[in-house]
């Protein structure tokens, strides 16, 4: 079979800026926002992580005359690596589909924003198997029908549930344990559902309800209410059913869970974070997000084959800056 040749292949910059301006937009996709991005040159290496421990003692003395102040350090663990996978998926454009195309369609980018949407599924999958998942945060809680007791929490959908009071303990149990305030909270969509129409969340909002005006919650609010700076809502969706399945199965990435973390504006070397994302920028012709777009013929096809790749790996960097809530409503 004909394989293309070196000249036949190349990345495809505009196409790339596409697949990146099609990641911005797509605001149903939180992956991306829930930690911080690290563009790394190489594929794979190793990262320090710090002990706060040593960073939070009271070593301080009085110095009296000609005395030393005592001595002090940190130690830094560079065991831990990441190794950014690469993942790809690629859209052929036959010659006779595009023959026969209404001007106002442009398959490339077509192709582009289809190839795209397969990366933000994946990606928010591995965002949910790293993060939004049991047994990997420092605070791990389970949610009920009834008679909670240690780690359990009355799922959220319940009228006798306490969400605030709830979020209110793990977020001082973090301040304590780490010295930072959570300031994200991550919430499956059908989470925030039930927390907008809670009585304990509408009842904190009535105090600023105008006449003719709801009582309404809404992320925004609901970020002040549980003060945090950002509430992300993963509002993406996947079907689950064979490709070409009589009937689709969708349904929600994010699940019935709930992640509340610390994780900085930007990344940094001894910035302390819930978790990173390692991009790899490296990779040729990448753009922000480790992701590139490459087209190229198909002669055996008698199609032009629009290719996108990207390259990452989401790493849970600090067990104790989170709290996961598992099945927190019914």
């Amino acid at each position: 079979m004909p394989q293309p040749t070196n000249s036949d292949v190349h990345v495809n910059r505009p196409l790339t800026n596409v697949s990146v301006a099609t990641m911005q937009k797509a605001t149903n996709f939180i992956a991306s926002r829930a930690f911080p991005t690290v563009p790394v040159a190489k594929q794979s290496d190793a990262y320090f992580l710090y002990d706060n421990a040593f960073w939070n003692t009271d070593q301080m003395k009085k110095r009296g005359p000609g005395a030393e102040t005592p001595g002090s350090g940190y130690e830094i663990d560079s065991s831990n690596t990441y190794f950014a996978d690469v993942w790809g998926v690629h859209k052929d454009v036959a010659d006779q589909i595009r023959a026969n195309s209404d001007a106002p369609i442009n398959l490339d980018r077509e192709a582009t924003d289809f190839v795209t949407m397969k990366a933000l599924i994946r990606r928010e999958k591995e965002f949910v198997s790293t993060a939004m998942t049991a047994a990997v945060w420092t605070r791990d809680y389970d949610g009920v029908s009834a008679s909670p007791s240690t780690s359990e929490v009355l799922q959220w959908n319940d009228a006798s549930s306490t969400p605030i009071e709830d979020i209110s303990d793990a977020r001082y149990d973090i301040m304590k344990l780490t010295g930072y305030e959570p300031n994200k909270l991550i919430l499956g969509a059908p989470v925030y559902k039930e927390l907008i129409n809670h009585s304990d969340i509408i009842d904190r909002l009535k105090a600023g309800q105008t006449p003719g005006g709801p009582a309404m919650a809404n992320a925004v609010r609901l970020a002040q209410i549980f003060e945090v700076d950002e509430v992300l809502v993963m509002k993406a969706i996947e079907n689950t059913a064979a490709e070409k399945a009589a009937s689709a199965s969708h349904d929600f990435i994010g699940g019935k869970d709930a992640l509340l973390v610390y994780a900085p504006p930007a990344p940094g070397v001894m910035t302390p974070s819930a978790g990173y994302t390692f991009v790899w920028t490296g990779l040729l012709g990448a753009g922000p997000q480790g992701n590139r777009i490459t087209r190229f013929r198909m002669d055996a096809l008698a199609s032009d084959r629009v290719e996108l790749e990207i390259a990452f790996d989401i790493k849970l960097i600090s067990a104790n800056l989170g709290a996961f809530w598992d099945g927190v409503v019914a």
